[in-house]
């Protein structure tokens, strides 16, 4: 290797300190060569007899430093130096040094813990925080601890925050690298709020090949945005123009990272997959849309979604950075200078964010029941261990105790998360393995078959596709069905047609989805989230759905991916999780109670009915009146008259607190055999209304407040306890005749007259009757003699015998007397 790197001025303290420890933190920023030259320094150590690992936070870097170590030494990778991925593999029973990415490790040393073979594992990029970095590196350390204390352990970082990897480490030493320095110039051209982001890129691109020498990297947060510039760009001459993702061809993407073949200037459109661990050559200049696209676990939601933000400061350096990695360089920023202060300083640990279901699982494997008794930089949260230890209860995959239980076993033998890995058993018991692992590469590799938010069309495609990646993803698919155990006997298998759409629920049964409009734009799932699908895909025409991925928002998440599902299917798959409700309520707007019979997965209303099975619905109307209040019933002026009565008396066993807190003495007998409150017997509510007051009580309301009014005339008249100028009867003027003195109420308080004429008009309203003979009454009486000379109009009615009749007849009867 005859190539000089920084990296090499510090190889000798490196390999010094693994000498004498077992660990050490190399510190080297992007371009010093730690990636490329440290493995290969190890391999003449007198401790290193065995295999090297080095891992990669990028399936894309890990082949590209395996192919560039091999291409140092001038031989063909796979042979001392090959690279393990999970859709691609090159090395041989002679590799020494293996680039593997860091999910493939968690499997190795979960399956191997003492790691047999293995002499050294170096964790490049550990600065990037994945939650499979972090969590290899604390596997590592305890097996380091308990097993392996010959086990060497590198972190390598591009920061400067070796000093916590050094004290997670066990105080192993610092090794710092200067690195190679180029000359960089940064440039903040800005960005208009309104104006796309492809728009801005693209016109960027364009002022950078005008003013700077050398090919141009830009920055994009994704794919979408990455095709949407790369159209603006089209038909540049003398240019090539390279997309650079993760869903990509492996030669497309070996094409990015080389030399033009016809040397003509590159432009390679990415996503952060190239902030680092790679070299792009023959790029001088850097666009930075200043925007990134991360996994964002929403833990009320259970669903990880893509978040589009803004890039952090540590982010940005990197991404200048790659301008300057082999000559002088210039960086465009699409925002203002000012802006990058206010720029988040460093991406969030993805231990802190992220679903920690398969970290729950792994760890409970290792014999850990908390993931925090391992070592790490920032332990895992514990809500976030509790929503995921609740998570793997519900997929059986551990115990009531947070012991993973045979099937949490055949899970973690997977190289899937939780979720696939239970699809794959579950499918492989009903004889669709083969399906379930079509569906987790589907899932896993984002851009086979296509884009469609119709699994069962992508598939299909992706069936039909050539291609290296295809070819790898179907090799995969038949890898992983190989691991699914075999159909058992009494399981039948469901129709072909629905055998997509039944791997995909048994993955995610909480995401089952019912339609809620005729559009087929809002759907109701079991797990109690909204998602929202485009009215234009064919989706949207069916009932059910079995969604498998969702973006944006937990209230209203897009669906991205899904397959029809029928509900026969749903019925098979869910039987046991299905529930058969049945609910009583009142409801106020009808006053009587309904019952309903519901079928319920989660909260995903499968089917409903009129429920005619027995009901306590005198508990139920005796709540509603206690919720709601007395005005539900249906009281009877004789009822409400008599409650007048006791409140004018000042007896409060019928006011409403009263009778409230008594509710459940007087008012059940009436509700029995009744749905509905308007059915309770009215004169049940006054006779109870009686029976509260009791025989003492009703003693007193007749003499404090009587019921009615008897005149000298014999005429009985209701008093209205409840008018508005109080205690008022209304009576004719000839029935108080020969009444001197003014009739009064228990208490002393005068009784309201309403004076009428025979004819039942109001002449005159008083609560002084001596005052009224004595004063208007003359005026009154004139008055009333020519209307109803028939009737009687005395001049002084004090002394007057009452009557009701004519002059006639009372003349007649006293004849007959």
């Amino acid at each position: 290797m005859s190539e000089t790197l920084p990296i090499h001025a510090v190889l000798p303290e490196l390999l010094a300190a693994l000498r004498d420890a077992s660990n050490a933190v190399l510190v080297a920023p992007p371009g010093a060569g730690k990636t490329t030259a440290v493995a290969p320094a190890l391999l003449g150590e007198p401790w290193c007899a065995g295999e090297i690992l080095l891992l990669s936070p990028r399936r894309l870097a890990a082949r590209a430093a395996a192919e560039r170590m091999a291409a140092l030494a001038d031989e063909p990778v796979g042979r001392t130096f090959g690279y393990a991925t999970r859709m691609d593999s090159k090395r041989s029973a002679t590799t020494r040094v293996t680039v593997v990415t860091e999910g493939i490790f968690v499997n190795r040393i979960q399956s191997d813990p003492e790691l047999a073979g293995i002499s050294a594992v170096l964790f490049d990029e550990v600065h990037e925080r994945s939650l499979d970095s972090d969590f290899g590196l604390a596997l590592a350390l305890d097996a380091q601890a308990a097993l392996r204390p010959d086990l060497r352990l590198v972190a390598m970082s591009a920061t400067l925050d070796g000093s916590r990897f050094s004290g997670l480490m066990g105080d192993a030493l610092v090794v710092e690298s200067e690195g190679r320095s180029w000359p960089l110039t940064l440039r903040h051209l800005g960005r208009a709020a309104e104006a796309r982001i492809e728009d801005s890129v693209a016109a960027a691109v364009r002022t950078a090949l005008r003013e700077a020498e050398g090919g141009v990297l830009a920055f994009l947060p994704g794919v979408g945005e990455i095709e949407r510039t790369a159209e603006r760009l089209e038909g540049l001459d003398g240019v090539a123009l390279h997309r650079l993702h993760g869903s990509m061809e492996p030669a497309a993407q070996r094409a990015a990272i080389g030399p033009d073949r016809e040397g003509r200037r590159k432009i390679v459109l990415a996503t952060s997959i190239a902030e680092t661990s790679l070299t792009l050559d023959g790029i001088r200049v850097v666009v930075d849309s200043g925007l990134a696209r991360r996994p964002r676990y929403d833990r009320a939601a259970g669903m990880t979604r893509l978040v589009t933000e803004r890039a952090s400061q540590a982010a940005a350096t990197q991404r200048a950075g790659r301008a300057a990695r082999q000559g002088p360089g210039v960086a465009y920023r699409l925002w203002e200078e000012a802006a990058t202060a206010g720029l988040p300083r460093f991406d969030p640990p993805e231990i802190l964010e992220a679903d920690l279901s398969a970290l729950l699982l792994d760890c409970a494997l290792w014999g850990v029941a908390d993931p925090r008794e391992l070592r790490w930089l920032d332990p895992p949260p514990e809500a976030a261990v509790s929503e995921a230890r609740r998570r793997l209860t519900a997929l059986a995959a551990l115990d009531g105790d947070g012991r993973p239980t045979a099937h949490g076993k055949a899970i973690a033998r997977l190289p899937l998360p939780p979720r696939l890995g239970h699809m794959l058993v579950r499918a492989g018991e009903m004889g669709l393995a083969k399906t379930a692992a079509e569906v987790a590469v589907l899932l896993g590799e984002r851009g086979l078959g296509g884009n469609d938010a119709d699994l069962e069309l992508r598939l299909r495609r992706w069936r039909g596709e050539r291609g290296q990646r295809a070819e790898n993803g179907r090799r995969l698919a038949e890898r992983w069905s190989k691991l699914a155990p075999l159909p058992l006997a009494a399981t039948a298998s469901p129709a072909s047609g629905e055998a997509l759409a039944t791997c995909i629920a048994l993955a995610f049964p909480d995401r089952i989805a019912r339609r809620r409009d005729a559009s087929g734009e809002n759907w109701a799932s079991a797990g109690g989230r909204g998602f929202r699908l485009d009215p234009a895909s064919p989706l949207a025409r069916a009932e059910w759905l079995a969604v498998a991925e969702t973006q944006g928002m937990a209230a209203g998440a897009r669906i991205l991916s899904a397959a029809q599902i029928d509900y026969a299917t749903i019925e098979a798959l869910f039987g046991k999780r299905i529930e058969t409700r049945r609910s009583a309520s009142f409801d106020s707007a009808t006053g009587r109670v309904e019952a309903v019979r519901e079928r319920r997965l989660g909260a995903l209303r499968l089917s409903s009915g009129p429920d005619s099975g027995p009901v306590d619905t005198a508990a139920l109307l005796l709540e509603a009146v206690r919720a709601h209040g007395l005005a539900l019933l249906p009281w009877s002026e004789t009822a409400q008259a008599l409650r007048l009565r006791a409140r004018f008396a000042g007896i409060d066993a019928l006011e409403d607190p009263a009778l409230l807190a008594g509710l459940d003495d007087w008012l059940p007998p009436l509700l029995d055999g009744k749905r509905r409150l308007d059915a309770v017997a009215a004169e049940g509510l006054t006779q109870a209304l009686h029976n509260l007051l009791g025989w003492d009580g009703q003693k007193t309301l007749d003499r404090l407040a009587p019921a009615r009014l008897e005149t000298p005339a014999g005429s009985s008249h209701a008093i209205d306890y409840g008018a508005e100028a109080g205690p008022t009867v209304e009576v004719r003027v000839q029935a108080l005749f020969g009444l001197a003195a003014h009739p009064m109420l228990g208490d002393g308080t005068p009784l309201v007259l309403s004076l009428t004429s025979p004819a039942g008009r109001p002449i005159q309203t008083t609560r002084d009757l001596p005052g009224f003979w004595a004063g208007s009454w003359v005026a009154v009486a004139k008055e009333m003699r020519g209307r109803y000379p028939k009737h009687p109009w005395p001049d002084d009615p004090a002394s007057a015998s009452a009557t009701l009749k004519t002059k006639k007849a009372d003349a007649r009867n006293a004849a007959a007397r």
